[in-house]
């Protein structure tokens, strides 16, 4: 069974023990520990269920690839489930449980599933759950719904707290092994912004478990030096337990850091990088022989890991299987360790290196031309049954063992190096894809950008490594002794000619049970592809993303379809290499700071008025001000009426405002508007729509031209961010040549509505710049000064009065609002929030994006064909426009809606037609899309899209309301007020 060795174990501290439960047991292990290391230590080696099976599985890894042992961690509000527990450091008092078992690990009633796995193969589920149809609904989908997944997903809130961190630099290492410190020092040396990161808390990689050394000195104390002289720069970060989860355009990379002490419980870095060095290391290979997956198989290299750096022994007697040299370093370890390796099965028929005969010599039996047929055992490994290579599998002899140590070859990790478009060729002396450094990822300038070293390049030995890792920065590598291996003997399938009951034992994706048999399936089903294959079988698509399985699988498919490997080709990588918590992700954007509050200058003002506030996209505004006992029907009926009759005031600072600069921003805005607006003249403004490629209306709003090369483009309130947006995306990703610069100036300036028909006495009062009609016309604005503030005034109207908005820097809003405010006290001036604002507009028929506006209506819809240009060639949207289905005579258009008995409408009620549609639902012919009490009325209106609207004045129609019969409202003009515009124009 397995056990912490008495000695040993370089990463663990046997002073500081730590206690921990698994499954309710208490159980001991050590600091620096991770729950795998502390798990074998205490003898658990079963740590999980398969998801498809339920097979008991144990760790088969020692790292990040491992796909077995994912555990329930923590409690509460720190409970995580689906960790990795080889990568989880062991912490003292730590709850671990294991998953996908009920009613517990040892006896999972999910295991007659494997009893019945013939009738489970690759794609059962594209074939049954059909018949009969009404039981999907009530037992196949349910029972599919509850048995997805893994753990459980966490039911309290996350009680840690998570950070971004921003960085940049010129070069970038992601990997602390040997070659990574090589590249580091290389590039430190010259002058270079260095950050380096290492996924673990401990450096130097594989080097020194497998005893290198390095310029005379063991491989510990080169790295130890390597870090000392790296800590004396100034221009070097060092940051470890901190992974390189994804490279993306433009050298910008994520990483995430794993922190330990009190504060934050993850950290993501947000680095961009001049360049991008990988030495992200390799991999080990499984082989695939029945029973690969038995508690007690694991790879060589991770049982070397267990028992150098946790001193912690898998079985007494392990037998290695290899097709390559590097597994005799796990028979070197093991017998230092005074354990016993009762025979190599070598699958090549006569290899040859100074490391075999140097194992040989120690008495280890070596086996050549050999490989398992099959594991004995089912919990745990009992012994091995051996047979030819070259064979179809019969047994020659049966070896008693309590551990299998296997070693397909290596793969280097090309993650990083995928992600951003670098591609791979295949070396098949090494059996591996490797980066190939002909066609690296490119970076703006059309340059390579990302730089792959070490094993993460191909580079085995120790000398390979190094040497690659120094020659990417120009630096001189250190030396070490020469290894010289035999060549690798690719093996996909053990035994080569192994039957079908030997290929449906394989497995090749631990996780997801994917078997040799299933992907060999899938080939016979006509799933050549690998994408496709992998989807059919789910191979790659656990949490490991295929790290131990797909080299594998697509050996398996390439050699079923008859096609080389390289011409069958590989799946995509994409980031992140691990799985990141989306705690991690969102940082910290939780709670009351999910969305940044948003609060204007003025924001006080209107809570000591008793105004009640509503959420407009991310900020907060006045929806009314309710005065004593009053409903907010009643404040938003008296706001309506003030305004009207006398003064009003809006805090408009919200709306979005861009400046758009440059030679080609008239060309820029004549794309982006339906309308023209380079012919607009300085000093005026002019109204416009902005729709997408479909032709939709997304956002409206008044633009203003400042000079010749400036525009001041005004968006609704939800919009300012995603219009911005829009904008970039078009420059950076259509139109980057052109010279035009845009800016979200939405939050450095406050703008006031100064409403009413005493609202130029208002401006007049405070003085300093002419606001008369002839001096600022409608639709035109000016810089100038009133009552001493700086400031520029528009005048436009969304209410149909008389009505100036006025710019000025944010941090003088206020004062400006408070000088308004008194000098309308002499003309009764009452603010009004935004259901008022609405009640105004509606009133005087004019839009609202977000209300008339769904994301399927054109501005043609909305008798808005006057906004669109005649003699322009082009815009956003105008070929969507000319689809045939946006000129049908019965498509439904803007109308207003009055009921005949001058009750309100309900939002969003339909009009119903006559009979019923193909479905046998009732007809219907429109929709109301804003509805409100009228106070300047004294009656329901309300404006809706209704077929062929606007040739049906006067028609009444049936609208329905929610527990009520129909209420009948009459087709009229969606302009109910003042429709010649005297009021604003005066």
């Amino acid at each position: 069974m397995s056990t912490r060795l008495t000695t040993g174990g370089r990463l663990i501290d046997r002073s500081a023990p730590r206690s921990f439960t698994f499954d309710g047991r208490q159980m001991r292990g050590y600091a620096g520990d991770t729950i795998a290391s502390a798990l074998l230590a205490n003898g658990q080696l079963v740590m999980g269920r398969s998801f498809k099976y339920h097979r008991p599985r144990s760790v088969v890894a020692s790292g990040p690839e491992e796909p077995n042992a994912l555990l329930s961690v923590g409690e509460a509000g720190r409970f995580t489930p689906n960790a990795r527990a080889t990568d989880v450091p062991l912490i003292d008092g730590m709850t671990a449980r294991s998953q996908n078992a009920w009613p517990s690990l040892a006896f999972d009633i999910g295991q007659i599933n494997d009893v019945a796995a013939r009738l489970l193969p690759a794609g059962f589920y594209y074939k049954t759950f059909m018949h009969p149809r009404p039981l999907w609904k009530h037992l196949f989908e349910p029972f599919i719904r509850k048995a997805a997944g893994l753990g459980p997903a966490p039911t309290e809130p996350d009680a840690d707290r998570y950070e971004f961190r921003y960085a940049f630099c010129d070069v970038l290492v992601v990997g602390g092994g040997i070659a990574g410190l090589t590249a580091a020092l290389g590039a430190a040396e010259q002058g270079a912004r260095v950050i380096l990161v290492e996924r673990s808390s401990h450096w130097g990689g594989r080097a020194p478990v497998d005893g290198v050394t390095l310029d005379g000195q063991d491989a510990s104390v080169w790295v130890k030096n390597a870090i000392q002289r790296l800590d004396t720069y100034d221009n070097v970060t060092l940051v470890q337990n901190c992974e390189g989860s994804g490279v993306y355009d433009h050298g910008y990379v994520l990483c995430t850091e794993r922190l330990q002490a009190q504060g934050p419980r993850e950290r993501v870095w947000r680095i961009r990088a001049d360049r991008v060095i990988t030495a992200t290391g390799a991999l080990e290979r499984p082989l695939s022989f029945a029973g690969n997956d038995v508690p007690g198989v694991l790879l060589a290299s991770a049982l070397r890991d267990y028992v150098v750096n946790y001193g912690v022994s898998v079985g007494d007697r392990t037998v290695i299987v290899t097709n390559n040299d590097d597994a005799y370093r796990t028979a070197k370890v093991l017998v230092d360790a005074g354990l016993r390796v009762p025979a190599i099965l070598d699958a090549r028929p006569d290899p040859d290196s100074a490391l075999i005969r140097y194992i040989k010599d120690l008495g280890v039996t070596v086996h050549t031309g050999r490989g398992i047929a099959k594991v004995l055992g089912r919990d745990r490994v009992r012994g091995v049954a051996v047979c030819l290579q070259a064979g179809e599998g019969a047994v020659m002899q049966e070896i008693a063992c309590d551990c299998v140590a296997m070693s397909g070859g290596w793969s280097p990790v090309v993650h990083l190096w995928s992600h951003c478009g670098g591609k791979l060729w295949w070396d098949a002396d090494r059996a591996m894809f490797r980066p190939d450094p002909e066609r690296p990822p490119l970076g703006a300038d059309g340059q390579g950008f990302v730089t792959a070293v070490g094993a993460a390049s191909g580079a085995l030995t120790p000398q390979e490594v190094l040497n690659d890792a120094a020659q990417a920065v120009g630096a001189t590598a250190a030396s070490c002794e020469t290894v010289v291996e035999a060549p690798i003997l690719p093996v996909w399938v053990m035994p080569q000619g192994a039957n079908r009951q030997l290929r449906a034992k394989m497995w090749l994706d631990y996780q997801n049970d994917v078997k040799v048999s299933d992907v060999r399936l899938a080939a016979q089903e006509g799933f050549e592809s690998v994408e496709h294959a992998k989807r059919y079988t789910t191979l790659g698509m656990a949490t490991d993303q295929g790290k131990l399985s797909n080299i594998n699988g697509l050996a398996v498919l390439s050699d079923r379809l008859d096609t080389a490997i390289p011409d069958v080709g590989t799946t995509t990588f994409r980031p992140p290499y691990t799985p990141v918590t989306i705690g991690a992700l969102g940082g910290e954007a939780r709670g009351s700071l999910f969305q940044p509050l948003r609060r204007t200058p003025i924001h006080d003002w209107h809570e000591a008025r008793g105004a009640y506030m509503e959420p407009v996209g991310q900020w907060r505004r006045p929806y009314c001000y309710p005065q004593g006992h009053e409903t907010h029907a009643e404040a938003v009926a008296r706001e309506v009426r003030a305004t009207r009759s006398s003064l009003g005031m809006l805090d408009a600072s919200t709306l979005g405002k861009i400046l758009v600069r440059g030679p080609d921003a008239g060309r820029f805005l004549d794309m982006l508007y339906t309308n023209k607006m380079s012919t607009l003249k300085p000093g005026r403004c002019r109204y416009g729509l902005m729709c997408d490629e479909n032709g939709f209306l997304m956002d409206d709003g008044v633009v203003a031209r400042i000079d010749d090369q400036t525009w001041l483009c005004h968006t609704t309130t939800g919009g300012a961010d995603h219009i911005h947006g829009w904008m970039e995306d078009w420059l950076q990703c259509e139109w980057w040549d052109w010279q035009v610069h845009t800016v979200n100036l939405t939050e450095q300036f406050a703008q006031i509505a100064v409403v009413g028909p005493k609202a130029r006495a208002v401006l007049e009062t405070l003085g300093g710049m002419d606001v008369s009609a002839d001096a600022l016309p409608f639709m035109g604005w000016a810089d100038g000064t009133l009552g001493g503030f700086q400031v520029r005034v528009f005048r436009i109207s969304f209410s149909g009065e008389l009505s100036y908005e006025i710019a000025l820097t944010a941090g003088q809003g206020q004062a400006l609002w408070d000088a308004l405010w008194e000098a309308g006290q002499a003309h009764d001036v009452t603010p009004y929030g935004t259901e008022a604002l609405h009640v105004l507009r509606a009133e005087k028929g004019f839009i609202m994006i977000g209300d008339e506006t769904d994301g399927t209506v054109v501005p043609q819809d909305l008798g808005l064909d006057w906004a669109i240009s005649k003699v322009k060639d082009d815009y956003l949207g105008k070929r969507g426009q000319e689809r045939v289905a946006f000129h049908k005579p019965d498509r439904w258009k803007l109308v207003g809606l009055e009921t005949l008995d001058g009750s309100v409408l309900e939002e969003g009620a339909y009009a119903i037609g006559e009979g019923t549609n193909a479905n046998g639902q009732t007809r219907t012919e429109g929709r109301v899309t804003s509805t409100y009490y009228s106070p300047t009325l004294d009656r329901g209106i309300a404006m809706g899209l209704v077929a062929r609207g606007p040739d049906r004045m006067g028609d009444v129609l049936r609208f329905t309301r929610i527990g009520q019969g129909p209420v009948e409202a009459r087709i009229v003009s969606p302009v109910f007020y003042d429709p010649e515009g005297e009021k604003q124009n005066v």
